[in-house]
């Protein structure tokens, strides 16, 4: 250390106590790094690295950037997981004795960042803090642009995902214990972006997170912030609040409350069915194009954005909350006139929340004011507009909107128009608002005249006829003359500078005037600061208000946007009830219908209930709209529960309490999983997790593995959830298993549907219309033929598939010979065992199938009767003759599959009774 330079001295001192971060440290116009930090930021951010001297052999690793051009920079390393100390000169070199103080002013963070040019402004960033314990885990989620600030408990792995999932944060901090609890820490990291970072346990110590929520709410107890029955959630909550502190070096008044909330008043959503529905973003190409909230964000305020995401993100299971949503749209579809004049007035409104974050943290500039003030002047009209209007959230909203007429006329006064974006630059402060400013403003100006003045008396008294008066940074103002006129220079006159043809000289009435000019202009840039920054500080005193005025305007918005996608598109309002009853007439999917031009789209109906139609077993080919037809019924039933109309003619939606999709097939290679797997995986967290009132959507259950295991898991998967005391969730169960369809008549809660076809030829014509009834076909070399397969692939096909039935039509029938047997072995009533076979049905297919298979064993049959002959007489009696000549006699070829069964069973009864 001793050989180090003094500033590098400095450098590492303050690096020692920022081990873990970047360190931007500010040098002149420059924030430099030096040894690792140099290598590392060089590398990401794709910048020249250097060197320096600092007093050891070698010169130091070293790479700097300009301080104007930080934020790209910083949210480059902050986006891939780097945390970043911000070292800032905190002294005026000028009045600096020796090296220039510095300190780190903040750290920044993925879950810290405050850079809203880089930032998304339509969903909010995030900071999560998890408390993992033995039999209870808290959660507490934060957004330091907004001021958003949640807590809550979960009892298991599973839901604390779910909320993770849900709220998507970019960083985690979490207790020692997370790491070793089961979650997969490196598919949230490498997935999903999440960083992930432990923190010293004495964050989660309970009294220390009781006292900093304490002071920082100033409150005696926490039971007035509603945290009386969150005891681990309040050390989350107190942890992040710690972590906020020592990281922003900030009093984050702009967290002036938290709110606490309980998991189950929301309907659960987990991440696999988040990503199927696609609800915020498509599941490739992860754009917002194409996704449920595109269709319903015609939000007009970057508030109103979020909000209406969280809406989205967060269905509601309560009916009176989902009804006022509902009664709100309404009342602006009846208004509207008044709706599209509040949109065009929230059309001018900034992100008043994000605003407020920065006039917080003290680093709004004049620009965001008069964005601020532009953004207020529209309040007055709103409210207005709202007055007379009768639901209850519209009442709300008028209560919680304040116009802020006095912040408005404050900023209006103080704050010139069009000011510049530097705050010690001077033109911030409008003329008229203060008169020592308007004084010093006229002494700059004026001095110009001045000068000119002096300039030309001087001209006219000594009679040099090309003096100037002329000003750089080093000497000041100054007389110059050129040689020429060197002997016509006064005497009193005081040489500043030679130059090769000319001198510089000053007088005591031009240094005067400088002192007074110069003084003037620093003076004024200092106190155009003062007032700004007291003006800023007025705005963040009233925080509460600001804050309650942009809920009420974000909740406006969104209100305005659900009504006006649902007059657009022709949605409807859903009735709401809690009998278990969805019904809904010509539905449609809100997302495919807007890609679909000339309104081609189909709509299909759907009802399922509580009782004998819980299940809904859907057939029918590829490519026929067996996965829009589910996805749009779930769609349909969340847009509800959102408080949203509903694409359809009607539609009557029991509340459920969680959806569940397994839909598609494909690898996770990245954990090592396989298409079978994932599937699976899907499957029992939906068989563990679902309850009565849930919503299945199950896709192709059973399709990654061998047909024989993967329709005996789908038959299974079936009557799991068909059965009331295991389970009894409403289903949609779309399958290629044609087997699955003699399911209906034997469980109570089964009903087949199919997508129509129609054939032409060996072409086919999707009709997309769900009907009553199952499918008897996939045609899935019909739909190969649509994908462009060749002709010679189609044709072989064909050929493959008639050898494999006749086959598989043999190898039924010799499985129904064996049902057959068992069958009979439990049933001694003919009648019960005659009922029991006709409910064994083969196609016409498998029919002519056996009839080709008799032809052949008819030219065989006498040499099979001798071969029962021989057999016979191994037991050592002739009493079989008459058993054998009877079947010798069958024509097997002219008998239906239920009279040969029937047949075989009268025979194997006569076969037990002679032996």
């Amino acid at each position: 250390m001793a050989q180090l330079t003094p500033m590098m001295q400095q450098y590492m001192e303050t690096k020692g106590q920022y081990k873990d971060c970047i360190l931007f440290y500010r040098l002149g116009d420059f924030y430099e790094m030096f040894f690792e930090d140099a290598i590392t930021a060089s590398k990401e951010l794709e910048i020249t690295l250097t060197g320096k001297n600092c007093g050891l052999e070698e010169r130091a690793p070293m790479c700097g950037i300009p301080y104007h051009a930080v934020d790209g920079y910083l949210t480059k390393l902050v986006n891939r997981g780097y945390k970043v100390a911000i070292c800032e000169q905190v002294e005026d070199p000028k009045q600096a004795k020796g090296i220039v103080k510095r300190e780190v002013i903040r750290i920044v963070t993925p879950g810290t960042n405050l850079n809203t040019q880089t930032l998304d402004e339509t969903r909010n960033n995030y900071l999560m803090s998890i408390i993992w314990g033995e039999d209870i885990c808290g959660i507490s989620t934060v957004d330091i642009t907004t001021g958003d600030y949640y807590v809550t408990e979960v009892d298991s792995k599973r839901k604390l995902l779910d909320e993770v999932y849900k709220f998507m944060p970019s960083e985690i901090i979490c207790n020692s214990a997370f790491h070793i609890s089961g979650v997969d820490i490196d598919e949230l990291r490498l997935r999903y972006n999440i960083s992930v970072n432990s923190v010293e346990d004495w964050y989660y110590d309970t009294e220390m997170c009781e006292k900093v929520l304490k002071e920082h709410f100033h409150v005696g107890s926490l039971d007035g912030l509603g945290l009386k029955d969150h005891t681990i959630g309040v050390n989350a909550a107190g942890a992040v609040l710690q972590y906020l502190y020592e990281t922003q070096k900030n009093s984050l008044t702009h967290l002036t409350h938290i709110v606490p909330y309980i998991t189950s008043k929301y309907m659960l959503i987990d991440s696999s069915s988040r990503r199927n529905l696609e609800l915020v973003e498509t599941m490739r190409e992860k754009q917002k194009r194409g996704s449920l909230l595109w269709v319903l964000d015609k939000t007009k305020t970057a508030m109103g954005a979020r909000l209406l995401r969280s809406y989205v993100e967060q269905p509601l299971i309560d009916e009176k909350q989902i009804n006022e949503r509902l009664d709100a749209i309404t009342e602006f579809n009846d208004n509207v006139i008044t709706r599209e004049e509040i949109r065009e007035y929230l059309n001018s409104i900034y992100d008043l929340e994000r605003l407020m974050g920065k006039i917080s943290y003290k680093s709004a500039n004049p620009r965001d004011l008069i964005a601020f003030l532009s953004s207020l002047a529209m309040l007055p009209h709103i409210k207005v507009l709202i007055e007379n209007f009768e639901t209850p959230i519209f009442k709300e909203v008028f209560q919680e909107l304040d116009p802020l007429k006095d912040l408005h006329d404050l900023i209006d006064s103080a704050i010139e128009k069009e000011p510049p974006i530097g705050v010690k630059e001077g033109g911030i402060i409008r003329e008229g608002y203060n008169e020592e400013v308007d004084s010093l403003r006229h002494a700059k100006t004026d001095g110009k005249v001045w000068l000119a003045n002096l300039e030309t008396t001087e001209r006219e008294k000594t009679g040099i006829k090309n003096l100037k008066i002329k000003f750089n940074r080093v000497f000041g103002y100054y007389l110059e003359v050129t040689n020429s006129y060197a002997n016509l220079v006064p005497e009193h006159w005081i040489r500043k500078q030679t130059l090769a043809n000319a001198e510089r000289y000053t007088t005591p009435e031009l240094k005067e005037l400088e002192d007074k000019i110069l003084n003037a202009e620093d003076r004024l840039f200092a106190l155009e600061y003062e007032l700004f920054s007291e003006v800023r500080d007025r705005i963040a005193n009233e925080v509460l208000r600001i804050q309650k005025t942009a809920k009420a305007i974000a909740k406006i918005d969104a209100m305005a946007s659900l009504a006006f996608v649902a007059e657009r598109n022709n949605f409807v309002r859903p009735s709401i009830n809690t009998n278990g009853t969805i019904q809904i007439v010509e539905g449609r999917h809100p997302v495919v219908e807007q890609m679909i031009t000339n309104d081609m789209f189909v709509a299909n109906d759907t009802y399922l209930d509580n009782d004998s139609n819980r299940i809904s077993i859907i057939t029918g080919p590829n490519m026929a709209g067996k996965s829009t037809y589910m996805r749009q019924t779930a769609l349909i039933v969340l847009m509800a529960q959102i408080g949203s109309f509903v694409p359809a003619t009607s539609a009557d939606i029991g509340i459920v309490d969680r959806i569940f999709t397994r839909v598609g097939a494909s690898d996770d290679l990245a954990s090592g999983q396989s298409t079978f797997m994932v599937e699976m995986t899907e499957v029992a967290n939906i068989l563990r997790n679902a309850t009565r009132n849930s919503l299945l959507i199950l896709d192709e259950i059973g399709r990654g593995t061998s047909t024989f295991d993967g329709l005996s898991i789908a038959w299974a998967v079936v009557e799991h959830i068909s059965n009331k005391k295991l389970l009894g969730a409403k289903t949609l169960f779309a399958t290629h298993y044609h087997e699955l369809t003699e399911l209906e008549g034997k469980i109570e809660a089964v009903n087949n549907y199919c997508i129509a076809v129609k054939e032409q030829g060996d072409d086919i014509v999707f009709l997309r219309k769900i009907v009553k009834g199952g499918a008897d076909k996939s045609y899935g070399i019909q739909v190969a033929k649509l994908a462009g397969v060749p002709e010679s692939v189609l044709n072989r096909a064909k050929e493959i598939v008639e050898e494999l039935s006749e086959k598989d039509i043999a190898e039924k029938a010799r499985n129904l010979e064996v049902a057959v047997t068992r069958d009979s072995q439990s049933f001694s009533n003919d009648d019960v065992v005659s009922e029991k076979l006709s409910s064994k049905k083969l196609s016409s297919k498998d029919e002519g199938s056996l009839a080709s298979i008799s032809e052949k064993n008819n030219s065989n049959k006498k040499k099979t009767s001798e071969l029962d002959m021989m057999q016979l007489s191994l037991f050592g009696s002739n009493d079989y003759e008459d058993v054998v000549n009877e079947i010798r006699d069958i024509d097997i070829a002219r008998l239906s599959p239920i009279d040969a069964l029937n047949k075989l069973y009268q025979i194997q009864l006569k076969i037990k009774e002679t032996f």
